[in-house]
């Protein structure tokens, strides 16, 4: 190679050079405007009856629009002008790898069993251990593991036995001595100074296992990083040392774009934190931790898919250290197989995906950027209310609220357990697991009546051919499922007479079928149910003039419904 002009040749030829900007790259039938989008859109919900033909086009921006539990709502479509409107800025700073970060609890007397554990995941994968529990033995604990090359974060374990037990040895800077920085002195700074690592944790994860939602946890975390710095300068800490030794624990889900979005708010939020008090540290660290509200106790093996979103959206969000929780933690203590694939998850996203080869690779898509910018902002807000003195306890409790509203209704199916429940599997058994004690998971309503399955079967009516009735049927089936009600299916009927042939005195009966074969013989199959004895009988469907005592249909508060039916079986 050479930078020497090379003499001779044709000239540059300009007068072919486009306009800056002109350059298109699509072909003209693949060219679409925003208008194209709408009238596109607005055809296929006209179609569907969500929009009617005197409603204008536009229309389709809000029907299609989403909304979180804190009010942000998200646009169906990501475009260039929403980066106009952004009110805040930042991009993570994490480049390469994150840390894949492993979890263990350990319950006193268990250091040999849960040292073994560590060793397997270290030597299989993790990078890191983050240690739950109280009053353990150091010396069996860590046994074996190299603390200059995986760094340990403790979690309730007492930090003044960990540094004797590594006195004489290099710590890892990554370690962390693991004090709530609401428990912070000026004393542990010293403590964790001495020692080259860090301190304190901020860990957000725990509102959210109270219920909280992004926003709610977001401005929890702020509140908490400021009553933090506060609490160490008024000691006589330097403002940049007690920012370089705290790390941020927030809570990961299946969201995927809400996850990335949260992360990527919550560094440009305490980077103004620390802006305003005039820090030269702007860094935020963060531990992303896969939410245990969101997993469920049946199909526990649909929790690999939530796991795996959940760290996809962590590692794209910049988090510089990734727990995944296995899939298996709502059952109890983990098992190996468990273990195993919850390392891995972060493995492959990271070696065989190269999701950590880019930095911020969200960074610039309308829609993450909108989304962020409204996240930050909503939790900028609420940050202030809460040190004003504002109490967040109502606000979660609203949430909670919200949330299980959405889920009775399955506005917020949960799949495995809401929605395509496998009422004959048979769940792995797991001792109890002291670390997960207190979470309240998302579908708790629904796991409730799982624990306690009803014997007797509804009687599925299914009225007319497979091709008529299957619709209805697959829908009361799952529905009944999702509450450990089992079904006895009469099968394709041509009329009362074959439906009564399948019956067998269940006290309670839901009709299923087409609307035209309700209004054919609809009446005489009720009046002769109950003639057989059906004391309960459920219309699936909406309501009509059929005498039935109760109907399910899409939007039905599910959990209430499913509590009645099964007060009729006993």
């Amino acid at each position: 190679m050479t930078d020497q002009t090379v003499e001779g040749g044709l000239d540059e030829p300009e007068e072919l050079e486009p306009e800056q900007g002109s350059l298109a790259l699509a072909d003209t039938d693949d060219r679409a405007s925003r208008e194209d989008w709408e009238k596109a859109a607005a055809a296929v919900l006209r179609k569907m009856g969500r929009l009617q033909e005197r409603d204008p086009d536009a229309d389709v921006w809000d029907r299609l629009a989403a909304r979180t539990l804190d009010g942000i709502q998200v646009a169906p479509l990501g475009t260039p002008e929403v980066l106009d409107e952004l009110r805040t800025g930042g991009r993570p700073s994490r480049t390469g790898d994150w840390d894949i970060r492993a979890h263990l609890a350990v319950p006193g007397g268990a250091e040999a069993t849960v040292n073994e554990a560590a060793l397997v995941d270290l030597n299989n994968g993790a990078t890191s251990l983050w240690l739950q529990g109280a009053a353990v033995d150091p010396d069996v604990l860590l046994d074996g593991v190299l603390l200059d090359l995986a760094p340990v974060v403790l979690d309730g374990l007492d930090p003044a036995a960990f540094l004797a037990y590594a006195d004489g040895r290099d710590l890892h800077p990554g370690t962390n001595l693991g004090t709530p920085a609401d428990e912070a002195t000026a004393e542990e700074v010293v403590r964790a100074r001495d020692a080259g690592v860090l301190g304190f944790v901020v860990d957000a994860s725990a509102v959210h296992e109270r219920g909280a939602s992004d926003v709610q946890e977001l401005a929890w975390s702020l509140a908490t990083g400021a009553a933090y710095l506060r609490r160490l300068t008024g000691d006589g800490v330097d403002l940049d040392e007690a920012a370089g030794l705290v790390e941020f624990r927030y809570a990961v889900t299946d969201e995927q774009f809400p996850t990335i979005a949260k992360l990527r708010a919550a560094r440009r939020l305490w980077a103004r934190v620390l802006e305003l008090s005039e820090a030269t540290e702007r860094r935020q660290r963060q531990h992303a931790v896969t939410s245990r509200p969101m997993m469920s106790a049946y199909d526990p093996w649909v929790n690999m898919l939530r796991t795996t979103v959940a760290a996809f959206g962590a590692g794209v969000g910049g988090a510089d250290a990734v727990t995944v929780l296995p899939f298996d933690s709502p059952l109890g203590v983990p098992d190996a197989f468990g273990r195993r694939i919850a390392r891995n998850t972060s493995s492959l996203l990271i070696s065989e995906s190269h999701v950590a080869r880019v930095s911020d690779p969200a960074g610039g898509a309308y829609a993450v950027e909108k989304l962020t910018d409204d996240l930050a902002v909503a939790a900028w807000d609420l940050f202030g209310r809460l040190e004003d003195g504002e109490s967040l306890d109502p606000l979660v409790a609203a949430t909670v609220e919200q949330r299980d509203r959405d889920v009775a209704r399955r506005k917020r199916p949960l799949t495995g357990l809401s929605e395509f429940p496998h009422l004959g599997e048979t769940l792995p058994e797991r001792e109890p697991d002291p670390a997960a004690a207190g979470v309240r998971r998302y579908g708790a309503g629904f796991e409730a009546l799982r624990d306690s399955p009803v014997d007797t079967p509804v009687f599925l009516a299914t009225m007319g051919s497979v091709a008529s009735h299957t619709a209805r049927a697959g829908f009361a089936t799952n529905l009944f499922a999702a509450g450990g009600v089992p079904v006895a299916v009469a099968g394709a009927t041509e009329g009362v007479d074959d439906v009564l042939a399948a019956y067998d005195g269940q006290p309670v009966v839901c009709l299923a079928g087409a609307d035209t074969t309700y209004a054919e013989w609809g009446a005489a199959l009720v009046a002769a149910l109950r003639e057989a004895g059906a004391r309960h009988v459920i219309l699936a469907g909406k309501p009509g003039d059929l005498d039935v005592d109760d109907s399910c249909a899409v939007g039905v508060d599910a959990l209430d419904f499913l509590r009645r039916t099964r007060e009729k079986l006993s």
